[in-house]
This record gives C-alpha cells, structure tokens and sequence, in this order.
C-alpha cells in the first residue's frame, strides 16, 4: 500500500472540501446537476496531473456534492465513480495541457445515459435522443470548467514556488 505523506493528506481533504463546497455554491444558481450543467468544481479534475494525491480528495468530494443530486442513489453511485476514474486517468496524463480530456470524456459517456434512463425509464429512441442530448450539452459545460477553468488553475499553481516541490515534473505547468 503506498504511504501518504501528512501533505498529501492535507491536500486531498482541501480539494475534497473545496469541491463539495464549490458544488453545493453551483446548486444555488442551478448548474450543479443535470445535463445542461457547469459544474465549477470539474475545474479542479484537472489537478491530479500536477498533484496525484488530490485523486482521493475528488471522489470524497464529488461524492459529498452528489448527496444533493436530484438523480439520488444513481448520482451518487455512478458520479461518484466517473470522477474517480477520471482522477486516476488524469494522473497518468504526461503532460499538463491533456489533462482536461479524462474528465470530459469519462464523464461523458457515463453521465448522460444516467440522466437519460432518468429521465425516459427505458431504453427506446427517447432515451437514445436523450443522451444524445445530454451528452451534446453537458460536454459543452464540461469543457468550459475543465479546459477554460481547469487550464487557468493548473497556470497559476503553476507560478506557485511553494508547491513546485510536490508537484508531478514532467507534467507542470508553465507559469502564467
């Protein structure tokens, strides 16, 4: 099992609040669930290239955030785990400007065929046009949190000489 330092602890739980936290501010404005949807915490999907151990702090708070979801159990189960799996193949992206493609793209092929089934009930051709829907107008929202959001923050931490110790070299940022 691999050791984790207090750092990293430290850093997964702040990403884990952090993002629960920015998930329930969405839901206020009503852009946290659904298929037409900018989940402003998806920008931080993008940090496990340059921190690894933020990956656990994601799922924690993805799974915090989706106790709120209209989609209930369904959310919290399969949400939950497309934004692990996206954390992980986040990690393995070698260099800083892919790291948006993972969430996007796990994301989206999970998440709209859920909402779809909750929204239809059955696999029929309004299901199959539901998520094609859906699958259109969350991976605009998507893309604008993980590739214009995520992209701006990986810049920044980037600049940061107090984080560059822990950070994934061949993955960093350049500085804004």
């Amino acid at each position: 099992m691999r050791k984790y330092s207090v750092l990293n602890l430290v850093l997964a739980a702040m990403v884990a609040a952090l993002y629960a936290v920015m998930g329930y501010f969405g839901n206020i404005f009503g852009l946290t669930f659904g298929p037409v949807q900018i989940r402003f915490a998806e920008a931080l999907t993008v940090l496990p290239v340059l921190f690894p151990a933020t990956a656990p702090g994601l799922a924690i708070g993805c799974l915090i955030t989706n106790l709120l979801s209209p989609y209930g159990p369904m959310d919290i189960i399969f949400g939950t785990l497309a934004t692990a799996i996206a954390a992980v193949l986040t990690m393995k992206m070698p260099k800083w400007y892919l790291a948006a493609l993972p969430p996007i793209v796990v994301n989206a092929v999970i998440l709209p065929p859920m909402w779809a089934w909750a929204e239809v009930g059955a696999v029929n051709n309004a299901f199959w046009l539901a998520c094609g829907y859906n699958a259109v107008t969350f991976i605009v929202g998507e893309a604008l949190a993980c590739c214009v959001l995520g992209t701006v923050l990986l810049k920044v931490l980037g600049g940061v000489d107090f984080l560059k110790p822990i950070m994934r070299p061949a993955a960093q940022a350049p500085a804004a």
